[in-house]
């Protein structure tokens, strides 16, 4: 039996080679990407999006691609010639387009950071957006013009600080702390900011559910857990059996030497989301011990 066909963005990067890695058995992997010597796709040309999405059979598209870089975001605020917000505002509008015209569920990847980070418990979908810099701010603005386009199948999942099993040429949340630990340094780490680490091994799974179970709409797609990051350190230390003594930082001390703002939590409430998978989520314990480190 020929393989689905999955349209995606992104596909070489931390989340989506995972997935592509995970489901290669399952799934052929078409990816729109600016870096292909073959067939160069620049998302924030529609032209070029429409022209390799209409020749496609694909019926889902995963929208990976993002300018991720929190502080270099922050360096371009309310700059709509920049590249943050031409990546994510101006590529997810020409990916929902295209998709809608070309008629593709979209499965569009976003981000906690598009809270404000002042709710004290665990973020819900029916949270309002409450962006406080330029990255969460963009990457609203487009969740909100992927539900705003009409005659679009959609779905959307957001995540906070992924990270996976096995090393990554960009080291994620824990692989940094990881190689900083055995090197023998790291900063203090915050105990009085919180989030919900994104575990992707699990994340390959959900997108998998999402396509399988013809899932939509909008969902969180972490642990549902909430960690500080001293906790979380401590736990990579601990499980991974490395000697190292974390210590513990201060996040209001440090707002106070910053300028950029920084959300206070960005933990996300998953229920939602394990009221229709058909597997259980893993907790972050079980996470850690099974990172190849």
């Amino acid at each position: 039996m020929d393989k689905q066909i999955i349209l995606g963005t992104g596909l070489n990067g931390l989340v989506g080679s995972k997935f592509v890695s995970d489901f290669a058995d399952h799934y052929q992997f078409d990816n729109l990407d600016l870096r292909d010597s073959q067939r160069p796709v620049d998302i924030t040309n529609q032209e070029q999006v429409d022209r390799v999405i209409a020749q496609s059979k694909a019926k889902f598209l995963i929208h990976f691609a993002a300018f991720t870089n929190v502080t270099a975001a922050f360096e371009q605020k309310e700059d709509k010639k920049g590249l943050c917000y031409q990546v994510n505002v101006e590529g997810t509008r020409n990916i929902a387009l295209a998709c809608q015209k070309f008629n593709k569920q979209l499965i569009h990847i976003s981000t906690a950071y598009v809270f404000d980070g002042q709710k004290e418990t665990l973020y819900t979908e029916e949270d309002l957006l409450s962006p406080i810099e330029w990255y969460g701010q963009t990457k609203a603005w487009a969740e909100e013009i992927v539900q705003a386009t009409d005659n679009l199948t959609w779905t959307i999942l957001r995540i906070d600080q992924p990270f996976r099993s096995d090393p990554f040429p960009k080291l994620d949340v824990a692989w940094k702390l990881i190689k900083g630990m055995r090197a023998g340094k790291i900063h203090p780490q915050f105990s009085d900011h919180f989030f919900g680490p994104s575990y992707i091994d699990d994340f390959a799974k959900v997108l998998d559910a999402v396509i399988r179970l013809k899932l939509t709409g909008l969902f969180h797609a972490t642990s549902g857990e909430q960690w500080t990051d001293f906790a979380f350190a401590q736990a990579l230390s601990q499980k991974l059996k490395i000697d190292y003594q974390v210590e513990a930082g201060s996040l209001a001390k440090y707002l106070k030497t910053s300028q950029r703002p920084y959300q206070k939590n960005t933990a996300l409430s998953v229920e939602k989301l394990k009221s229709v998978l058909d597997f259980d989520l893993k907790s972050i314990n079980s996470a850690i011990s099974e990172i190849r480190a």
